[in-house]
């Protein structure tokens, strides 16, 4: 299988562009790039049917994020608050970074 390229990372604010979660905010918990796919807080959500593990303990219904193609995100970029197209280029000093096409600022945390 061929290794996926995607320019979103953890804790990118996305945005659901396609799909029954359409318009829906949220941040990435979790990128699996050799699938393609992404963890969305609170999108996608799916209910899980647990057995109880031990004597006392009741079965439940969990619900939780289950993964989203890639191609149905978007990122929003924190400077002009607008979702759009992300490049990447190479600095003066080697360090690659993604920036936002529409306003040109990097998308880069601060941290």
């Amino acid at each position: 299988m061929r290794q996926g390229r995607t320019y979103l990372k953890k804790n990118d604010q996305v945005e659901v562009i396609a799909g029954k979660d359409k318009g829906r905010v949220g941040k990435i918990l979790k990128v699996m790039p050799e699938s393609e796919k992404a963890v969305v807080e609170r999108v996608n959500m799916i209910k899980r049917h647990t057995k109880p593990k031990e004597m006392n303990q009741q079965g439940q219904i969990v619900e939780k994020e289950a993964p989203i193609h890639v191609s149905n995100l978007q990122l929003i970029c924190p400077e002009c608050t607008k979702t759009g197209r992300i490049g990447r280029k190479i600095l003066d000093d080697g360090a690659k970074v993604r920036f936002c096409k529409s306003c040109g600022e990097s998308i880069e945390s601060k941290s």
